[in-house]
């Protein structure tokens, strides 16, 4: 696997991995209506690949493959990480994951700050973050349920 910076051909492939992480490994925990609403056919795929430029993303690659992506800002805020079922449990989001702490750091933030899934709230937990609040954002006409949730970051080791 290697981690590199989001490319202009980037667009299509962080897509699918969005869309598959949620239709095949998010469906566990939300409805069929909530899935169809986070995960829509009507997500512009130009808007998208505009979104992930603008954005501090990285993207995990396995045998030339997109497999997996996250951001942070420059206040530690992770946006998205999102990993293809395909390789789940292999590492990936934690690889992604570490880049974040790291680029965070570097940046100057004290902390990473996400709003994590149902899906995605134990993998976080694992990794050191806790729920600050629960929330019931409204996406397309349609509730969903996510976490507010935090992290300190310990300066790096020397």
């Amino acid at each position: 696997m290697i981690l590199r910076d989001y490319g202009e051909k980037d667009g299509p492939a962080t897509l699918d991995v969005f869309r598959r992480a949620i239709r095949l490994t998010a469906a566990r925990d939300y409805t069929p209506e909530q899935v169809a609403a986070w995960a829509s056919d009507e997500i512009d795929p130009a808007g998208w690949a505009d979104r992930r430029r603008a954005s501090r993303t990285r993207v995990a690659e396995v045998d030339g493959r997109v497999v997996g992506f996250t951001d942070v800002d420059e206040r530690g805020y992770v946006d998205m990480l999102f990993v293809d079922p395909a390789v789940a449990r292999r590492g990936v989001a934690t690889a992604l994951l570490a880049w974040a702490v790291s680029t965070a750091r570097e940046l100057g933030a004290a902390e990473l700050s996400t709003h994590a899934s149902l899906t995605a709230r134990p993998f976080f937990e694992h990794h050191g973050f806790v729920v600050v609040t629960e929330q019931r954002p409204v996406l397309r006409g349609v509730t969903l349920t996510n976490f507010v949730m935090r992290r300190d970051l310990e300066p790096a080791a020397d």
